[in-house]
């Protein structure tokens, strides 16, 4: 059945013209499944047609042809309920991974691959799918385009667009294969990203696919093993540990989308790992920013001494504890500003999860962090290691910028802990969309859309205005006298178009404004619409052909190789810092859908509690007093703008004023920086006259060190007679243990020649014995040589009779029956030999081990100290 199973798929692949056609082919293939099924030895045939296939598909496949990989992938999934894994991850490299990286193939043909590759990684065969599943992963790390590496980039930028697009869809499978993959088998996923854990270069990619799992709706699950397992430890080390704004905000923002499963459905983990968050949002909002190294016009090389030095000024450098055995991530992209990773969404959800216990921390962060026990992972201590009044500066903003939680009056930072959380038979929806809601931006945005001010028709207000309007609604809606400061509310914005001035890139430098750049952000941030314009920008892959400027031409002509070494370094520096954006860009709208996700969930629930709740006559009381509450807001609103426009004017003044007293300051600043230079001339002064009593005091010690080398001279003189009578009465104690020590050795030397003796006459017994095993062995060896000889004339005579049955045409009945008949006394023969074959292979071993063990016995019975 399969050689004939074969040929039908040769002739099917080579598209001959008698050839059957595919659904035809695929009922063969079906048959030949229910036969393996029903077959007593299933495996034997399943070896012979992978066999076959393989030979077919080295022999007729054409990789460039995609009606064949289609007809070879849909034979394999047929073929998949009797094949075993291990066959499937030895067709990865032919079949599989071919069919992934071709854009072209059709996405149910992919879809098949990926099924068959998830179904391998699925079986029991620890070792082959450990192996296979370890080979993925290298794919992913190192075979993909790696977006944050800048080799790769400029690579990407050479390509012709067929080639990005197979790596394009290369990676796209590769994760969607290690996403699915993960939902089902989330310990062994997890398992196998903290083992790669360990390189620093792959953290970012191995955070693009948690963050990439995370948004999955089957993410409930996976969520239940994360809170136990050790991986979650390892991603709040690479937060408090690692130096890479990237790879922080990035590992934010999956702890951001985690934290909300973990609270429903490990509340005891979750309350364990409160300090060490605590712990990971302390060293975030103490992140310095760092600038690149700075070349001079004539692109001199850096004063690396004094680089290290400012570094060291700026940046306070913490040591990794070594019991961690942790290797530290560096800049992931070099040359451009590293700007702080955003606290905020992290922040939101612990304040709302735990506020008492934020708090807490932030009024004394290290003493928190000691009451609970919690031990530094740096060597220094944590009072060394955290900045109390950084993160007390860092965090007012915050503070100021989140709305009061009703649970500060409730309850402690104690018995937050220990009683029963209020959002304990919370969804995760809720728990997501309040804990966002805290934000006193994400509230005014909300407010916006409640009230109806995002859509009023009304004139456009002013910064002022806007920052009053959105106040009121505060004011309203918390139905409080205080409101938190916010150093940067968000903008109001009116159905009216505003347009942002275009980037002129003709002059070769770009100037764009800061209020532009806040508009822009504002108006994505609070989810109006927002109609975006795009022009045509060449691409950064066009920058190492762009001629430069008149000026630097002239400058630098004798330098042709130092002007292309810097154009290079100014593309390579432009791809950082564009990759990072976008990275950094791709993180936070993954989050944002995720959270759009989580709020479209809860506001479907919160409909559904309307409609069952809700009552006709009650709303209709509810908007008239609505009505009338309106009518009193109105005139209270209208009342307090012009007050917050009096009060915008005032502060227009006083920051004018401000800027006055900073000028003055700046000048007295200067004037003490040039007494504090002649100071260290009058310094420098007198060190030289230290130096010169240094070198006197030197002097003296000298005569002193004379006179104490004289002294130990005296004693020595008399030291080796007393040394000598020392050694006379050692030796004395000496010579009468070794006395004693030959007297037993002596005694222990005659038993020693009693037991030789006797080893003598048991070693020639085992000599005798040895021969008589040899002499057996060499039986047994010719009469396996025999068998050898007659199981190849018995495989002659089938393969013989193997041609003779092709060459015939038509078979009498006859000789069918003598065929057969021949074919079974072979194949009884055939089994018959290779059973003797068996029998004899192990006794030849067993006997083989036993010459092994006497010799290992005679060679190490020989000497008197063996």
């Amino acid at each position: 059945m399969q050689v004939s199973l074969a040929r039908q798929i040769r002739t099917v692949l080579d598209g001959a013209s008698d050839a059957l056609s595919l659904d035809e082919l695929l009922v063969l293939v079906d048959d030949f499944v229910v036969e393996c099924s029903s077959s007593e030895e299933p495996h034997v045939l399943i070896s012979y047609l992978e066999d076959d296939l393989q030979a077919t598909h080295h022999q007729v496949v054409d990789y460039s042809d995609l009606r064949q990989a289609e007809i070879f992938l849909t034979i394999l999934h047929r073929l998949s309920p009797v094949i075993p894994s291990t066959s499937t991850i030895a067709w990865f490299e032919i079949v599989f991974r071919p069919a992934l990286r071709e854009p072209k193939l059709a996405t149910v043909y992919i879809n098949l691959a990926k099924e068959l590759i998830i179904k391998a990684l699925k079986k029991n065969y620890a070792e082959r799918v450990a192996g296979f599943r370890k080979r993925l992963f290298d794919y992913y790390l190192l075979d993909v385009f790696n977006e944050n590496s800048v080799d790769d980039v400029l690579e990407w930028a050479g390509m012709d667009e067929t080639e990005q697009r197979e790596r394009a869809c290369w990676k796209d499978n590769l994760e969607d294969i290690l996403i699915k993959y993960g939902q089902e088998h989330p310990e062994e996923l997890f398992t196998e990203i903290l083992t790669r854990f360990a390189n620093p270069s792959a953290r970012l990619q191995l955070f693009t696919l948690l963050n990439a799992l995370s948004s999955q709706p089957s993410y409930n699950d996976v969520a239940q093993v994360l809170s136990k397992h050790v991986l979650l430890r390892h991603i709040l080390l690479s937060i408090s540990l690692d130096n890479s704004a990237t790879v922080c905000s990035a590992g934010l923002t999956f702890l951001v989308k985690s934290l909300p499963y973990i609270a429903v459905y490990d509340r005891e983990r979750l309350r364990f790992f409160i300090p060490r968050l605590l712990g990971s949002l302390a060293r975030v909002l103490t992140w310095k920013e760092r600038y690149p190294t700075f070349n001079g016009a004539d692109n001199d090389p850096p004063d690396q001494q004094l680089e290290r030095e400012l570094v060291e000024i700026t940046h306070k450098r913490l040591h990794v504890r070594p019991d961690f055995k942790w290797q530290r991530l560096e800049m992931t992209f070099s040359g451009i500003t590293s700007h702080i990773p955003d606290p905020r969404p992290f922040f939101s959800m612990l304040y709302y999860l735990y506020p008492s216990n934020v708090l807490k921390f932030l009024r004394g962060p290290v003493e928190y962090l000691i009451s609970y026990n919690l031990d530094s992972p740096y060597m220094e201590g944590w009072n060394q290691a955290l900045d109390e009044d950084e993160i007390r500066r860092k965090s007012e903003n915050l503070l100021r910028e989140h709305i009061c939680h009703p649970l500060l009056i409730w309850k402690d930072g104690s018995s937050e802990l220990s009683i029963s959380e209020f959002w304990a038979g919370y969804p995760i929806q809720r728990i997501a969309t309040e804990a966002m809601m805290m934000d006193v931006r994400k509230l005014a945005a909300g407010l916006r859309e409640k009230y109806g001010y995002a859509t009023s028709n009304d004139v456009p207000l002013s910064v002022g205005e806007e920052q009053s309007k959105e106040t009121d609604l505060l004011v309203s809606e918390r139905e409080t006298d205080q409101l938190p400061q916010q150093d940067n509310p968000p903008k109001q914005f009116d159905n009216r178009s505003r347009f942002i001035s275009p980037i002129d890139l003709s002059k070769g430098k770009v100037v764009i404004s800061l209020a532009e750049m806040e508009h822009t952000t504002n108006a994505l941030r609070t989810n109006i619409d927002v109609d975006v314009e795009t022009s045509d920008v060449r691409r950064i892959g066009n920058l190492t052909s762009r001629p430069s400027s008149p000026s630097k031409t002239q400058r630098l002509e004798p330098q042709a190789g130092d002007e292309d070494a810097a154009q290079m370094s100014v593309v390579a520096q432009a791809i950082s810092a564009s990759q990072r954006e976008i990275l950094l860009l791709r993180n936070e709208l993954n989050f944002e859908l995720w959270i759009q996700r989580e709020n479209v969930k809860h506001i479907g629930r919160l409909y559904q509690d309307r409609i069952l709740m809700r009552s006709a006559e009650a709303e209709r009381q509810g908007l008239y007093n609505k009505l009338r509450k309106y009518r009193s807001q109105v005139k209270a609103l209208e009342d307090e703008l012009r007050q917050h426009k009096e009060q915008a004017s005032s502060a227009r003044n006083k920051y004018a004023e401000w800027n006055a007293e900073l000028q003055k300051k700046l000048k007295e600043l200067r004037e003490e920086k040039k007494t504090w230079m002649s100071e260290s001339a009058t310094l420098r002064g007198a060190e030289k006259k230290a130096m010169a009593l240094f070198a006197a005091q030197a002097k003296l010690l000298a005569g002193a060190a004379n006179h104490v080398i004289e002294l130990q001279t005296r004693q020595k003189e008399n030291q080796h007679k007393i040394d000598r009578l020392r050694d006379y009465e050692r030796q004395i104690e000496q010579h009468i243990k070794i006395q004693k020590l030959w007297d037993e050795d002596y005694a222990k030397f005659n038993a020693r020649d009693e037991e030789v003796a006797t080893m003598r006459n048991e070693m020639q017994q085992l000599r005798l014995l040895l021969q008589s095993y040899e002499k057996t062995q060499e039986k047994l060896e010719e009469d396996a040589r025999t068998y050898r000889r007659q199981l190849q004339t018995s495989e002659a005579k089938l393969a013989l009779s193997n041609k003779k049955a092709e060459r015939r045409t038509l078979f009498s009945e006859q000789d069918l029956r003598a065929f057969v008949a021949e074919k079974v006394s072979l194949k009884e023969n055939n089994t018959k030999l290779l059973e003797e074959n068996a029998e004899l292979r192990d006794e030849t071993e067993e006997l083989r081990a036993m010459v092994e063990l006497l010799k290992a016995q005679h060679m190490g019975k020989q000497g008197i100290v063996s």
